[in-house]
């Protein structure tokens, strides 16, 4: 088995293995930021967790009563607003699977002129095709002591509720719980939130016993983070090395000796298929996160991508299907395989930057890639002007061996340029 075959298979275990590292469970309030942690002990809130979108903050407290057989639960969340007016949401679904419709949330509102409000709604199929989201009672949940929290210094907002739930419909192992955070609101009616990943995700199953979770957008962010690695491996470095290998090791400034005249071929070609089937694997696991994703498209990022792929593999029929050298279009040919190859270089770097902007990952990958792109950059430029210098020395070194000479070694006089005599001014 080749190596490069050896890491494809690394690589997808990699990505199934991240599926199953979905669990979260840590309950100590004492990890949870100074403004949240001070809300949580006031309220005797010892388990807390870091929710995994929007950098909201879950604290909790539950106890099932023995004759009622009901879940009573405090809770409260945190989270910072992006503005001076936003909102906090949070609620329970009774569904099989933690989403935005059928939950029942508790959304508090924060305005401009200071003050809040704290409201119960119900989120149905209407809310997601753009009906108003208006206040309303919930017929299966009793909430009571709601309370909204603002800190005007970090904008950061807490919303703190008590429910009583029944349990036939709510399992204090299986809560299914989704967060939000928005930026605007108009009266009671909270407007609609962004629609990034980050918010397509906040939501989770909860043990609130464990504190462990299941959480769909988790699994997800593993093979978003799976496809990225993948893509940027693939497209965007394994293949610009294989155009460098190709440019710069045929002929100038390193070509291999007459033995070796045709591994430059083979690298650009080992380095060129290696990077077309990693990239290949990550434009798969895109195409499957982009069916899954019924509620948002990246329309650019996933234009762009076809347009790679198609070309990419229009590149690889090349090796098999490009003309001999004897053929009188081949000249014609090279011009559109290299023209082609270069546009899918500077199309491969800008859907990367889409795709780490739409990921947000930590800074780093951004400045990684940028530090990728630069090495690049230096060492084109360096064989550039070594190329152009070789080639000018060459060019020299031709011509004096074709100039003929005399037996002193000085050009000879036919070699001379004679100069007319002037003529005189009489």
């Amino acid at each position: 088995m080749s190596s490069s075959t050896e890491l494809v298979i690394i690589l997808i275990t990699l990505a199934f293995l991240s599926l199953i590292l979905n669990i979260n469970a840590q309950t100590d309030c004492s990890e949870s930021s100074d403004e949240f942690f001070d809300l949580a002990s006031a309220r005797n809130i010892t388990k807390c967790k870091k929710l995994t979108t929007l950098g909201a903050e879950f604290g909790w407290k539950y106890n099932v009563d023995s004759h009622t057989k009901q879940l009573q639960l405090d809770i409260i969340l945190g989270a910072s607003l992006h503005n001076a007016m936003g909102w906090l949401a949070w609620g329970v679904n009774p569904g099989q699977r933690p989403q935005m419709v059928g939950t029942r949330a508790i959304i508090g509102i924060r305005y401009l002129n200071g003050t809040s409000v704290i409201k119960t709604y119900n989120i149905t199929q209407y809310t997601k095709i753009g009906c108003p989201l208006l206040p309303s009672e919930i017929s299966d949940v009793n909430v009571s002591n709601t309370q909204v929290n603002y800190l005007a210094t970090t904008r950061y907002m807490t919303i703190h509720a008590s429910l009583i739930l029944p349990q036939k419909d709510y399992s204090f192992s299986k809560l299914n719980h989704v967060w939000q955070v928005g930026q605007s609101a108009n009266d009671v009616q909270p407007l609609m939130h962004a629609t990034t990943l980050q918010n397509v995700d906040s939501t989770e199953t909860l043990d609130l016993d464990t504190g462990t979770c299941v959480n769909i957008g988790h699994r997800r962010r593993h093979l978003r983070t799976v496809h990225g690695i993948l893509n940027i491996l693939g497209w965007g470095i394994l293949l610009p090395i294989g155009v460098i290998i190709a440019r710069y090791f045929r002929v100038h400034p390193f070509p291999f000796d007459q033995k070796k005249k045709n591994l430059w071929f083979y690298l650009h070609v080992s380095f060129q298929s290696v990077g077309y089937v990693l990239g290949t694997i990550g434009w798969g696991i895109g195409l499957w996160l982009g069916h899954a994703s019924k509620y948002y498209t990246f329309r650019t990022h996933r234009i762009l991508a076809i347009f790679i792929f198609t070309f990419a593999t229009l590149q690889m029929l090349a090796f098999r299907l490009k003309p001999k050298d004897t053929d009188d279009y081949r000249k014609h040919w090279n011009m559109y395989h290299h023209f082609l190859g270069y546009a899918l270089l500077a199309t491969i770097s800008v859907n990367i930057f889409q795709g780490i902007a739409i990921l947000k990952p930590v800074y780093t990958w951004k400045w990684a890639y940028v530090a990728i792109l630069g090495a690049f950059g230096v060492v084109t430029i360096a064989f550039e002007i070594y190329t152009w210098i070789k080639f000018r020395n060459d060019i020299k070194d031709k011509e004096k061996k074709n100039q003929p000479t005399n037996q002193g070694g000085q050009p000879s006089a036919s070699t001379t340029e004679t100069k007319a005599p002037k003529r005189s001014l009489g």
